[in-house]
């Protein structure tokens, strides 16, 4: 059995925003139901000042309109209209600053969800994976959870209270006729709005897309900026890049030409409602059904209502933005994890330290099948060796006792215990990797030594430093301790940066020991004086040595020779020379090759 097929993942995963966005938000939104709750209560209060205001308005013009001998002034009527102004302004503010910790907390945790789970997810993904894409797809997705919560629950909302409240007082105050014209011209602005908006939301989502796909390119190059100096190829990575660049362009005019027409048909729709409810106003004033001060009112109303609402079709294409943008951040969430801890889990007690390879066959896809049937033990304490030809499978064997990956066939133990029945975070606390490609964080060599062993002592540092003989090096740098090696450790040699790598793992002290191609990175001279001590290092732990040069591993207690994913011979050193098979041919001919580069 093997595992199942996985195709290449791509860094934009389907986008089909709706309620399940919002959903997905309210978990995070209902912690501090007690802010959300109050928020609302302020926003209502907010409408109900703000909607009061006009009605007031109109009593304060019916008063000062009405002939009298004496003119009196409504002072309480004044004094009301200030106060509900200062209550609109004031209750909208007080929400703002009530809501702000929930939406900045929810922006905050969900980041934090997205980023475990990509911690969480299989090596697989992050091989196939585009950091620029992902990194712009989260930071989008945390800005739109903001936006999303701000526009629906404080701006659309609102708004569209607001206009029923509004229709209502019509309809009963003055006639029917309004209230229909109010709840007509916002069926007619919704129905322009919502159906310009899904037309022109495939631009945006497009532009998105490329957006994302050419910072991912511009990150990617970047990165491999001496690659691409290597081959001198800036013109062709400029043209690949202005190419998304292209194509984001013409999807980014397309938007923003429908954006122009949509805003063209909102202002026609809002034009003509205005002008009905004036117009029916007015024509009540002259024939003296309405009041001076209904006018007055009716015509505050609209600019209550029409202000904001001029700003719908914006508020609902950021939504929908908002939507997407949330949607790809969680799909991310949605990813599944490829190797996961069982249900009851237990943390691996390592006693001994031995660890035994049994029947296990493993493929990255099943037409290309990796392991066949390898078993093998390494005791505890003891230095196990795999060689072979480049693509023999040397290197999965560390990725799968690291539990990258689970095996298709067989199981792998420690102590007894199969690893896929302990928790990743105890089987890989147990075990240290140096790796044939070491890659730093851009930090300080001190930062990335002590990440073995983050709370650790200075003086446990300089220890391992000096195991790993890189401390002579660090102390002659200028910076010292606080040097900081680039991205990717790029300001370092190979070998500094491998004998970094060796030095956190000796801090990390694991009972077992992987060392996948530890010293390829070296010369002759480092190479030897590392190989030392690395057997030093080994002797007390139990030892999984990858290697190419079978000079490494000369001292293993059992060299394990693969080829086609198989183990065609098994021994010591002396005893595979004597068989004078696989491993005697490659011994002759690096030796061979050693000898040529001294000559």
């Amino acid at each position: 059995m093997h595992p199942a097929s996985h195709p290449v993942l791509d860094d934009t995963p389907p986008v089909n925003p709706g309620l399940r966005s919002i959903g997905r938000l309210f978990p995070y939104m209902w912690e501090f139901r007690g802010r959300v709750l109050l928020a609302l209560a302020l926003l209502i209060g907010a409408k109900l000042a703000s909607v009061a205001v006009p009605l007031v308005l109109k009593h304060i013009v019916d008063a000062l309109d009405h002939p009298r001998s004496e003119l009196v002034l409504p002072l309480a009527l004044i004094l009301a209209y200030g106060v509900l102004r200062f209550a609109s302004t004031t209750f909208a503010d007080l929400r703002d600053v009530v809501f702000a910790k929930v939406t900045q907390r929810a922006m905050r945790r969900i980041s934090m969800a997205v980023f475990d789970h990509l911690h969480g997810l299989s090596l697989r993904f992050h091989l196939e994976r585009h950091t620029g894409g992902i990194t712009r797809d989260i930071e989008r997705g945390a800005k739109a959870v903001s936006s999303l919560v701000g526009y629906l629950l404080f701006r659309i909302t609102p708004t569209v209270l607001e206009i029923l409240m509004v229709a209502g007082i019509l309809f009963v105050k003055l006639d029917w006729v309004f209230g229909f014209i109010t709840l007509g011209t916002l069926a007619a602005y919704i129905g322009f709005t919502v159906t310009i908006t899904e037309w022109r939301t495939q631009f945006v989502r497009r532009a998105n897309t490329l957006d994302s796909q050419a910072y991912g390119r511009a990150i990617d190059s970047l990165l491999n900026y001496e690659t691409v100096k290597y081959f001198g190829n800036e013109r062709y990575e400029a043209r690949r890049y202005d190419g998304s660049l292209i194509e984001w362009e013409d999807m980014a005019m397309k938007s923003q030409r429908t954006l122009g027409l949509l805003n063209i048909a909102q202002a026609g729709v809002i034009a003509i409602g205005v002008t009905l409810m004036v117009l029916r106003a007015a024509a009540g004033v002259v024939n003296g059904t309405l009041t001076l001060g209904d006018l007055v009112m009716v015509n505050a109303f609209l600019l209550q209502m029409f202000q904001p609402l001029g700003f719908l079709g914006v508020m609902y294409r950021q939504v929908k933005e908002s939507l997407a943008d949330v949607e790809r951040m969680c799909a991310l969430l949605q990813r599944p994890r490829e190797v996961e801890d069982v249900p009851g889990a237990r943390a691996l007690d390592v006693t001994a330290g031995e660890v035994v390879f049994e029947h296990v066959s493993f493929a990255y896809n099943p037409d290309r099948p990796i392991l066949h049937d390898v078993s093998f033990t390494i005791p505890a304490g003891r230095s196990v060796a795999a060689v072979g030809a480049s693509g023999a499978g040397k290197s999965t064997l560390a990725r799968l006792l690291f539990r990258f990956y689970d095996v298709g066939a067989g199981g792998i133990r420690i102590d007894g215990q199969d690893v896929r029945h302990v928790t990743q975070e105890s089987l890989r606390a147990a075990i240290g990797v140096v790796p044939q490609d070491t890659v730093l964080f851009n930090d300080s060599i001190y930062y990335n030594i002590a990440y073995g062993q983050p709370d650790t002592t200075r003086e446990q540092v300089v220890e391992a430093a000096r195991a790993a003989h890189i401390l002579d090096f660090i102390e002659s740098l200028p910076q010292g301790w606080d040097t900081v090696v680039g991205e990717r450790g790029l300001k370092l040699s190979g070998g500094e940066k491998q004998r970094v790598a060796i030095a956190r793992t000796l801090l990390k002290n694991p009972a077992i020991l992987v060392l996948d191609e530890a010293t390829s990175a070296l010369d002759t001279r480092t190479e030897k004086a590392i190989q030392a001590e690395l057997l030093e290092i080994a002797k007390s732990r139990t030892s999984l040595i990858i290697a190419h040069r079978l000079s490494t591993v000369v001292e293993a207690d059992e060299i394990l020779v693969f080829e086609g994913g198989r183990i065609v011979e098994r021994g010591r050193h002396a005893d595979l020379l004597a068989c004078d098979g696989v491993y005697a041919h490659m011994w002759a001919l690096q030796q061979q090759q050693h000898e040529d580069a001294e000559a």
